[in-house]
C-alpha cells in the first residue's frame, strides 16, 4: 500500500498528517444571555494588534575570513541542492539557485545551474530569457549570443526570444547580424507584427528598397486586407502614388470577394480622393456596392453618401441616397424574408430608379419566399407580389412573353385544391383579352372553373360572353354556375333575367320554379328587392328569396293570378310580417276594380291579424306594426277607406320596467314598451271583477261566523 507522501510528491519528506492544521474544538456556549459589558470588534482587533509579538528574524551573520565564506557557500549550496532534489520540477528554485551563484560571482557554477535547469524544462522560455539576461548583464556577449541562438532554434514560435535577440544585436550596432536574425525569423512565417518589426527595422536605417521588398513578401505570406492597406500607405508615404495605386489594384484583384473587402474599397476610394481623382473614387464606390453583399456594406454606403454630398451633383446625391435606402431594405428582408411589406417598399424603390435588371432581380427574390403554410391568410399579401410583377412586365417593361410566364408560374404555384385567388385568374384572362387573344382568355377562365370555381370567375366569364353576344355560351356557363352552387340566388335571378331579356318567358318561369324548389338558398339583398317593400326581408327563411324575384317577374308580366298563387305558396312557408304587408300592398295595387282590390287587401290584413292573435300572441310588436300599416293604407284610399275598421283594434302603448340580471346578480332595471290590445284589456277587467266578487264572498262568510 502506498504511503501518503507517495500520493503527493510535492510534500517532500513530510506526510499529510504532519501538515494538517489542527483547529481547536469548538466550545459549546451554555449561557447565551448577553454580558453586562459589551466588547466591540474594533476593541478586539486593537488588543490583538497591541499584544502581537515581534517577528523572529535570524541574526545577521558577518563573514570575516575566507574560511567562514567557504562554510557559508557550502551550507547554502547544500540547502539549494537538497531543495532541488525534493522539488526538481520547480523552476523558481533553479532560478534562485542560479541567481545566488551569480551574486557570488561564480559564473561557471551559475551557468552550470542554468544548464541543469534547461535539461529539466527547456520549453520554458522564461528560463532562456533570464539566462540570456544574466550573460548580457555581466557583458558576456558571446555567451549571450550562444544562449539566444539555442533558444530561437529550440523555440522558434516564441516571438519574445527573437525580439530580445535582435534588440541585443541592434544595441551592439551589429545591423547585419540583426538583419540575418530577422531573415531566420521570417523563414518561420511569423504573424503580422513580426513582419512589421522587420520593416520598421529597415526604415530606421533608411533602407526603403529593402522595406519595399519586405512588404511584397509580407502580403504574400499574409494576404489580408490590412496587410495590403499598410503596403499601399507605405508607398503613399514615400510619395510613390503610382506604386500605391498599383498595390490597391492588385489587392482588389486578389481580395474582391474577401469578408473584409469593404475596408479595402473604402481605403482605395479615400486614396483616390486624396489624389483629387473624384471620378476614380466614384467608380470604386459603385464597383464595391455592386460586388459586396448588402449586409457587409454599411460603412461603405455611409462613406459613399458623404462622398457624393461633398463632390457629387444632384443626380449623384440621389443615387447615393437610394443606395443607402437599398441597404436598409436589404437588411430588413435579410432578417425576415417573409416580411412582404418590406419587399413591396424595396420594389417601389427600385421602380423609382427604373433599372429593369435590378427590378426583376428584386421581384424574383421576393416571389421566391413562398409562405411556409398552405393557408390562405398567409398568402393574401404574398399573392400581390405576383400581381405587381405581372403588371410591371406588361405596363412598364412591355414584355408580353414574360407577363404570360409570370401569370403561368403564379397559377401553377397556388395550391388550388386547398384555396385559390379569383383575382389572379381574372387578371390573366383580362391580359389575354388586351392582347386580342380571346381563345387564351377562354382557356384561362375555363381552367379556373375546372380547378377553383368562384362566383367572381363565373360572373366575369358570363359578362365577357354577354358583351360578345354569345347567348348559348352564357346559358352553358349559368348551368355550370348553378350546378356548382345551386343555392346561389344571384345566379338563379340573373339566369332568369337573361331569359326574360330574350323574351323567353316560359324559360324564365321554369328557371324560377327550379330555384324556389331548391332546399337551401343563400340570401343576397339583390333578390329581396321588391317594389312592394320587400327589400328589408332580411330575417325571412333563406329558401324563399327567389320567390320574391319570381313574384316581381309575374307582376311585370301582368299575371296576377299566378302572383296570388306565389304569395300563397310563400305564406305556406313563412308567416313573416313583411310578407303579409307585401301581399296586402299587391292586392291593393292590382290592376283590377278598386273596390275589389280594397276588399282583397283588407282580407289579407284580417288573415294576418288572426294569425298573430291566435298562433303567435307573443309577437305583439309585429301585430302593432301590421295594424299601423293597415291604418296607413285605409287613409291612402281616401273616401273609399274606412279607418273605423282599424282604430278599435289599435293597442295601447305602456312603458314598463323589467329587471336586468347579470352574473353577479341584479344589475338594475330596463324600460321597454308593452302593447295592450282591446281584447286583453277586457279580459283583464273581467279578472278584476272576479277577484272583487271573491273578496266580497269571503267578507260575508267571515261576518256570518262572527
Amino acid at each position: 500500500m502506498a504511503s501518503n507522501k507517495d500520493g503527493d510528491p510535492s510534500l517532500g519528506y513530510l506526510t499529510r498528517k504532519d501538515i494538517e492544521v489542527k483547529l481547536p474544538r469548538p466550545t459549546r456556549v451554555k449561557n447565551k444571555t448577553p454580558a453586562p459589558i459589551q466588547i466591540t470588534a474594533e476593541q478586539i482587533l486593537r488588543e490583538a494588534r497591541e499584544r502581537q509579538e515581534a517577528d523572529i528574524r535570524p541574526p545577521k551573520q558577518k563573514i570575516t575570513d575566507s574560511t567562514e565564506l567557504g562554510d557559508y557557500r557550502l551550507r547554502k549550496r547544500k540547502e539549494f541542492e537538497d531543495l532541488i532534489r525534493r522539488v526538481r520540477w520547480n523552476i523558481s528554485v533553479w532560478i534562485k539557485y542560479a541567481q545566488w551563484e551569480e551574486s557570488q560571482k561564480d559564473f561557471n557554477r551559475a551557468r552550470s545551474v542554468w544548464e541543469r535547469a534547461l535539461e529539466v524544462d527547456y520549453r520554458n522560455h522564461t528560463l532562456w530569457l533570464k539566462y540570456a539576461e544574466v550573460e548580457m548583464k555581466n557583458k558576456f556577449i558571446n555567451h549571450a549570443r550562444n544562449v539566444w541562438d539555442r533558444a530561437v532554434t529550440l523555440l522558434p514560435r516564441v516571438d519574445q526570444l527573437w525580439y530580445k535577440y535582435i534588440h541585443m544585436e541592434e544595441m551592439l550596432g551589429n545591423v547585419a547580424g540583426a538583419r540575418q536574425i530577422f531573415e531566420r525569423w521570417m523563414g518561420w512565417m511569423p504573424d503580422q507584427q513580426g513582419w512589421l518589426s522587420y520593416i520598421k527595422f529597415e526604415l530606421r536605417y533608411n533602407e526603403v528598397e529593402r522595406a519595399r521588398g519586405m512588404f511584397e513578401r509580407f502580403v504574400q505570406c499574409h494576404p489580408k486586407v490590412s496587410a495590403w492597406i499598410r503596403y499601399a500607405k507605405f508607398e503613399m508615404k514615400n510619395g510613390e502614388v503610382a506604386r500605391a495605386r498599383n498595390v490597391y489594384e492588385m489587392a482588389v484583384q486578389k481580395l474582391a470577394d474577401d469578408e473584409e473587402a469593404e475596408m479595402l474599397f473604402v481605403a482605395f476610394a479615400e486614396f483616390e480622393e486624396r489624389c483629387k481623382e473624384t471620378e476614380r473614387a466614384r467608380c470604386i464606390y459603385k464597383f464595391a456596392l455592386d460586388h459586396i453583399p448588402k449586409g457587409r456594406a454599411e460603412d461603405l454606403y455611409r462613406k459613399f453618401v458623404a462622398f457624393e454630398k461633398q463632390y457629387g451633383d444632384k443626380e449623384g446625391i440621389e443615387d447615393a441616397i437610394v443606395g443607402k435606402r437599398r441597404f436598409q431594405y436589404e437588411d430588413e428582408v435579410r432578417k425576415n424574408p417573409l416580411n412582404y411589406d418590406a419587399w413591396f417598399d424595396y420594389i417601389r424603390l427600385e421602380e423609382s430608379v427604373t433599372n429593369k435588371g435590378r427590378i426583376r432581380e428584386v421581384y424574383e427574390r421576393a416571389i421566391a419566399n413562398v409562405p411556409p403554410a398552405q393557408e390562405k391568410r398567409y398568402w393574401q399579401r404574398y399573392i400581390y407580389l405576383w400581381i405587381n410583377y405581372a403588371l410591371y412586365e406588361e405596363l412598364d417593361a412591355e414584355d408580353v412573353e414574360r407577363t404570360q410566364e409570370v401569370y403561368r408560374e403564379c397559377l401553377n404555384l397556388i395550391p388550388h385544391e386547398k384555396f385559390s385567388f379569383a383575382k389572379i385568374w381574372l387578371l390573366a384572362a383580362q391580359f389575354e383579352i388586351r392582347q386580342l387573344n380571346l381563345n387564351g382568355a377562354r382557356q384561362v377562365l375555363g381552367n379556373a372553373i375546372g380547378k377553383a370555381p368562384k362566383d367572381k370567375i363565373f360572373k366575369k366569364y358570363i359578362e365577357i360572353e354577354m358583351q360578345l353576344g354569345n347567348i348559348d355560351r352564357c346559358r352553358k356557363l349559368y348551368e355550370k354556375y348553378l350546378e356548382w352552387s345551386p343555392e346561389n340566388c344571384y345566379a338563379w335571378s340573373k339566369y332568369a333575367e337573361l331569359e326574360r331579356s330574350l323574351s323567353e318567358t316560359e324559360r324564365a318561369r321554369s328557371i324560377f320554379e327550379l330555384a324556389i324548389a331548391q332546399p337551401a338558398l343563400d340570401m343576397p339583398e339583390l333578390l329581396w328587392k321588391c317594389k312592394y317593400g320587400c327589400a328589408s326581408l332580411i330575417s325571412i327563411k333563406v329558401s324563399f328569396c327567389p320567390v320574391m324575384a319570381y313574384i316581381d317577374f309575374e307582376i311585370s308580366e301582368g299575371e296576377y293570378d299566378r302572383t296570388r298563387e306565389l304569395y300563397e305558396r310563400l305564406l305556406d312557408r313563412t308567416k313573416h310580417l313583411k310578407v303579409w304587408i307585401s301581399c296586402a300592398k299587391f292586392e291593393a295595387s292590382a290592376m283590377e276594380e278598386q273596390k275589389l282590390c280594397i276588399q282583397n287587401a283588407r282580407r289579407v290584413f284580417e288573415k294576418a291579424l288572426n294569425y298573430f292573435r291566435m298562433s303567435a300572441p307573443e309577437l305583439k310588436e309585429e301585430r302593432a306594426m301590421l295594424l299601423d300599416e293597415w291604418l296607413d293604407m285605409e287613409r291612402s284610399f281616401g273616401q273609399l277607406g274606412d279607418v273605423s275598421l282599424v282604430e278599435p283594434k289599435l293597442p295601447k302603448k305602456l312603458k314598463k320596467r323589467k329587471q336586468i340580471a347579470s352574473e353577479d346578480g341584479l344589475a338594475g332595471y330596463e324600460e321597454y314598451i308593452d302593447y295592450v290590445f282591446p281584447e286583453e284589456a277586457h279580459a283583464h277587467n273581467l279578472k278584476i271583477l272576479e277577484k272583487a266578487r271573491e273578496w266580497k264572498r269571503q267578507r260575508l262568510a267571515s261576518g256570518a261566523d262572527d
